[in-house]
């Protein structure tokens, strides 16, 4: 029995969207908590190991390849044996391969076990926002992306601080993550919930998107650049610096602290004025902030506290911006289907970053994390200058809204939320 809504009524309430998606928001906290722990807890690992900076960055990267191919694999494997299959095998190898690094330490193995998890998370994220998108109504998706993006952010951050219950040279931190990853997965599956679509979208190639949108390309390689860094080698960097552990977990938890705060008033001001300077002014503002931070030796002072989240909120918003940049120059039905090739642009820039940083790490020591990414921002800042001389800005009437992307996903929540707000938009009802 069908009940056709009222007027007064068609609309669903926050408290009904929260009601609808909690379990599925309640397991990716999780994750996103596992997630956080086990990046900075294998770099302080790494660190007591005495393992080369280039070698770390490179383990490091494998987590992001192999993120990478899980994003590419993840649509296929589940039109095969569906979601929940998927879902569940993904939580189950990843929940195990968490535990293999304090049986075998050594670098190769450590590089496999990283590239596995990778794969494994990449398609937990994209079944979870398939979930994700499938459980909220139309006029809702804007208000379920804003939970999702607040408990990625909480969950990531909040894990940080898990690095100080016990020692990194014990078992006992990565236990900790394979319980988180396995707790996290009963809510999810347990929930009666209606199976995604599985209706293919209008495919969208990697020469498309650079021909309708060479910047926001090149700015979401520079974002994945910029979330392999922080995320790959942050830790290792602040071990580097002489940070005790405790100031290890505080100084990543700042970088993604900063990301939560600046996302939204970024974001705003890009919709009110040509996007292309605001990813301009924030890329400029990062690399001043990240040559200031280079003298950082401790996160003790006020001053050092506030460059840091700085430093973090302007280097992680960048992805966001770009983003938005590019799907103003998509039309309405290509924007679900342009999120693998975006997925790739960020994958292979989140792979080099660790990679590159490690290597700077090497050779100049702890200021050569800071110093890469302020290069890496210079570089997409003059070529955002190039492309303003090159093309007229788009008319504000054009513009599409921006939609803040999550720190660690796919692009799958946020190209779904895009498509939903341009519905709403040409919908008035």
């Amino acid at each position: 029995m069908s009940i056709i809504p009222s007027p007064s009524d068609s609309r669903p309430s926050l408290l009904a969207t929260v009601r609808s998606v909690w379990t599925l928001l309640f397991g990716i906290g999780l994750l996103m908590m596992a997630n956080g722990l086990q990046g900075s807890l294998l770099g302080v690992r790494a660190e007591v190991e005495e393992f080369d900076a280039a070698v770390i960055g490179f383990i490091m990267a494998g987590f992001f390849a192999g993120l990478l191919a899980g994003s590419l694999w993840t649509p296929r494997a589940v039109r095969v044996v569906g979601h929940v299959r998927v879902f569940a095998a993904m939580s189950a190898i990843a929940s195990v391969a968490i535990l293999l690094h304090s049986l075998f330490v050594n670098e190769i193995a450590w590089w496999a076990i990283r590239f596995v998890t990778g794969f494994c998370y990449a398609g937990i994220f994209v079944v979870a926002e398939s979930w994700l998108n499938e459980r909220a109504p139309q006029q809702t998706r804007g208000q379920v992306l804003a939970l999702y993006l607040a408990v990625t952010f909480a969950g990531m951050g909040s894990g940080q601080f898990l690095l100080n219950l016990a020692s990194s040279r014990a078992a006992d931190l990565f236990m900790l993550v394979s319980v988180l990853i396995s707790l996290a997965v009963v809510p999810l599956l347990l929930r009666a919930t209606a199976l995604p679509s599985q209706e293919a979208a209008r495919s969208v190639s990697l020469r498309r998107l650079a021909s309708a949108s060479p910047l926001g390309v090149l700015g979401v390689f520079i974002a994945g650049i910029a979330n392999g860094t922080v995320f790959g080698m942050g830790a290792v960097f602040a071990r580097r610096a002489g940070f005790s552990v405790v100031d290890t977990s505080l100084f990543m938890a700042l970088l993604i602290l900063g990301a939560a705060l600046l996302q939204w008033p970024i974001g705003k001001l890009s919709d009110l004025m040509d996007r292309r300077k605001v990813i301009t002014g924030v890329t400029i503002a990062a690399a001043i902030a990240c040559v200031l931070a280079t003298g950082i030796s401790d996160i003790g002072s006020a001053h050092a506290a506030a460059l840091v989240a700085l430093t973090g909120g302007l280097s992680l918003s960048i992805h966001s911006l770009s983003l938005a940049h590019t799907n103003d120059y998509l039309d309405a039905e290509e924007l679900v289907g342009a999120s693998s090739g975006l997925v790739l642009t960020l994958g292979a820039g989140s792979v080099l970053g660790p990679i590159m940083v490690g290597v700077a790490l090497a050779l100049l020591g702890p200021s050569g994390f800071f110093l890469w990414l302020a290069l890496c921002h210079v570089a997409l800042a003059v070529f955002a200058l190039w492309r303003m001389i090159r093309r007229e800005a788009m008319p504000m009437s054009e513009q599409g809204p921006y939609v803040p992307a999550p720190l660690q996903g796919t692009e799958i929540a946020t190209a779904v939320a895009e498509e939903a707000s341009l519905g709403d938009d040409k919908d008035p009802s």
